[in-house]
């Protein structure tokens, strides 16, 4: 085994296209190639290869300032792909030590964990999203068995809309699970403001604000950035369903939001993430296709105003602009095991968890 950086156009190449020969092509939903060329900045890209020059596997190595004065030094790896074999895994792990100067290891996330990143521990058999993580179940093993310890555990989620999936019965009641006194929205002055494809970059600063305070409490998260955000929701408004993105205000105050997003991720899987001007122009003439799965990217409320019940109103607003718009199943990203206030909305829609979620740590106990 040789591992060898990633320095030309044919690295790169061979660093996007790996994972796409790894994983079947109908589980696996491969991050889009401009956000890895774009990740080169931050990160060493290295592949590894074998006697015959082919790649068996893949990594990055990489710090964060905001990341270390959250949970101590770590040496961050990520976009790690690799066949089953202890060797490859191995040669991976060793050239991250080898940068790490004894500190422990964190990921795989490319760049942070509430960027993306992560692994899945169970539900191999369901395709992955966007935004989310899939690997076969050598993954964890292989993570494990070379003194990986998990940390963050959490799931996604799965809600069936329209029984399709599961075979039952889909919620027909106008709450859909959420019942909010309507009363309130008069007294308290609530207000709930919908996302614009015209003026989406305009709106991404109100989100921002709310998306750091309310998840500042937990472990894993650091301030995403406005460049970092931009960066995340670049190409999103000309996709954007303007009902699904929602945010409440208070007195004239965002305090809550739910930001969810039509699921392109068979999309993604026919090009191998290649969304280059072409391909956006193909997804555009053909979106109407994409709007039957969704994916809730994230939801919170800012702290004092958590335990009110405003992501209950919203999520009987998104409810309902699914059920209009005709959608039949909602994802969502990896909700931690901890976080029981979150995971609770799911489940009042009847959802289930989807993969088992983890990141990996190592060099001391957790």
């Amino acid at each position: 085994m040789r591992l060898e950086p990633v320095r030309s156009r044919a690295d790169l190449r061979a660093f996007v296209d790996f994972p796409l020969r790894l994983h079947p092509t109908d589980r696996y939903v491969p991050l889009v190639s401009s956000v890895i060329a774009a990740h080169r900045g931050a990160a060493e890209l290295f592949v590894v290869r074998d006697r015959r020059g082919d790649v068996v596997g893949r990594t990055s190595v990489h710090r964060s300032a905001p990341f270390d004065a959250k949970v101590g030094p770590r040496q961050l790896f990520g976009h790690t792909e690799f066949v089953d074999d202890d060797d490859v895994f191995t040669a991976i792990m060793d050239a991250v030590e080898a940068r790490a100067d004894g500190r422990q290891l964190f990921g795989p996330v490319a760049l942070l964990p509430n960027q993306t990143g992560g692994v899945i521990t169970s539900g191999f058999a369901d395709r992955g999203f966007v935004d989310s993580a899939w690997n076969p179940a050598y993954y964890p093993d292989m993570y494990e068995r070379h003194g990986f310890h998990r940390r963050f555990e959490a799931d996604t989620w799965l809600v069936d809309l329209d029984g399709t999936t599961t075979g039952a019965s889909p919620a027909v009641d106008a709450d859909h699970g959420f019942a909010f006194d309507d009363a309130r929205i008069a007294s308290e002055r609530l207000v709930i403001r919908h996302g614009s494809r015209w003026h989406l970059r305009g709106q991404l600063p109100i989100l921002r604000r709310m998306l750091n305070a309310s998840f500042a409490q937990l472990g894993y998260y650091t301030d995403i950035s406005a460049e970092q955000l931009a960066e995340q929701t670049d190409g999103l408004a000309f996709l954007l369903d303007e009902a699904l993105l929602l945010w409440l205000e208070k007195a004239g105050r965002p305090v809550a939001f739910v930001v969810t997003v039509p699921d392109i991720s068979e999309y993604l899987m026919r090009v191998g993430g290649r969304l280059g001007v072409l391909n956006q122009l193909r997804l555009l003439a053909t979106r109407g296709r994409y709007r039957r799965d969704a994916v809730l990217i994230i939801k919170g409320t800012v702290p004092d105003e958590q335990g009110n019940g405003y992501l209950t109103l919203l999520s009987r607003e998104l409810h309902r602009n699914l059920a209009r718009n005709g959608y039949r199943t909602l994802r969502s990203t990896f909700v931690e095991r901890t976080n029981v206030a979150s995971a609770a909305q799911y489940r009042r829609a009847s959802g289930r968890p989807l993969h088992g979620y983890t990141f990996y740590e190592r060099g001391a106990a957790v």
